[in-house]
């Protein structure tokens, strides 16, 4: 399958090997493929006949016929009804767990894609600046193509964190700052080393390694989207790749209608939050970012503009929680058999404020996502 990459900001279109930001804006690229010349029919046959993981998607995923990925067996993560009561007692609430994935968590898609197609354009190096999982993808998947990976990673990031990254092989540095600042560095090495900087939408793929997501739930689903989804949302590569591949999928006629996204964030780090109340289509850094949610502790993500495009056309919204109510959410989907992460109780506790409000109506199906294992913290 052929695709282009395209700015999402300004349209330009950019060469494909080993793309990174737009040339001439800065902004990240975006993958588009020939739609109008697949038959959405005859997919989503061919998808239902192979093995369950997000590469039998493959006509619809950044992949040369020829090719074959860098695969641990990520994807096909199942989709669970949480039986709640109470409020949610009249609507059907299920979470997406992304914690079976290889490393433990929903960075396994992203890494797992923007990987592989950088091997097969001649990458042999790689760096990342990340909050703890998406290190740990990147540096399964390295070891697993056979290439390098150094990692900067905050000071206070979990031991365990920490340990799994160590695990697989990589390079890692403990950097004293947030997740801006290991960006700052990071850059800094590829410039140096000429390694592949392999950041949250500093290259095109890992939206198309996330977008798998809701593939995923539409298709379990019988191929009718939810009514909302609420994501966690930190650098907001997931919730763009689910409002991409609403979009696709629409264009390939194997859906009608479309799906509410709510980005909930918490209540010490809450910028795509306060810019959508504000009606604003960038998001200002939050200073002093402070949450126990390491993934969602993102003072600024360069794809603001796009989360807050997704949110606005789909009809959705953004929630902040506190500290406290994620863990409390989380403990509370323990109870219901789910090993969420604090970023999982987030989406919960999310979800009983959009339930109060009553964005999140009687009748309606809505899926929560537990982006990683308890087990990785």
């Amino acid at each position: 399958m052929s695709w282009r990459l395209e700015c999402g900001a300004c349209g330009r279109l950019a060469a494909r090997p080993l793309a990174t930001v737009c040339p001439d804006c800065g902004k990240p690229l975006l993958a588009r493929y020939d739609l109008a010349d697949l038959d959405g029919e005859a997919l989503r046959r061919a998808w239902a006949a192979r093995p369950a993981g997000m590469w039998r998607y493959r006509e619809i995923m950044p992949l040369d016929p020829d090719e074959e990925p860098v695969t641990l067996g990520e994807g096909g993560t199942p989709l669970l009804e949480l039986r709640l009561g109470g409020q949610f007692e009249d609507m059907t609430l299920l979470v997406k767990d992304e914690g079976l994935n290889p490393t433990g968590s929903f960075k396994d898609r992203g890494l797992c894609a923007a990987v592989t197609r950088a091997v097969h354009e001649g990458a042999t190096d790689f760096v990342i600046p990340s909050a703890g999982n998406a290190g740990a993808a990147l540096a399964a998947y390295a070891a697993r193509a056979g290439a390098s990976a150094r990692l900067f990673i905050p000071e206070d990031t979990p031991e365990g964190v920490a340990r799994r990254c160590e695990h697989y092989g990589a390079d890692t540095t403990r950097v004293d700052g947030l997740i801006d600042e290991c960006g700052r560095l990071s850059a800094e090495y590829a410039a140096e080393t000429g390694a592949f900087n392999i950041s949250t939408l500093k290259e095109p793929y890992r939206i198309e390694g996330k977008k798998t997501m809701m593939l995923e739930i539409v298709e379990s689903l019988g191929w009718r989207p939810p009514d909302a989804i609420v994501y966690p949302t930190g650098g907001g590569t997931g919730l763009i790749g689910s409002h991409k591949t609403l979009s696709e999928l629409r264009e390939l006629r194997l859906i009608d209608g479309g799906t509410r996204l709510y980005a909930v964030q918490g209540s010490g780090c809450a910028p795509i939050v306060r810019a959508h109340a504000a009606g604003a289509t960038h998001a200002e850094p939050w200073r002093d970012a402070s949450t126990e949610a390491w993934g969602l502790r993102v003072p600024g993500a360069l794809g603001d503009f796009l989360i807050l495009e997704a949110l606005r056309e789909s009809g959705g919204g953004a929630v902040a929680v506190p500290d406290e109510a994620m863990m409390t959410a989380a403990l509370e989907l323990g109870a219901a058999g789910v090993g969420a992460c604090i970023e999982g109780g987030a989406t919960l506790a999310a979800a009983r404020e959009l339930r109060r409000s009553g964005e999140l109506k009687d009748g309606e199906t809505v899926v929560l996502f537990n982006t990683a294992h308890l087990l990785t913290y």
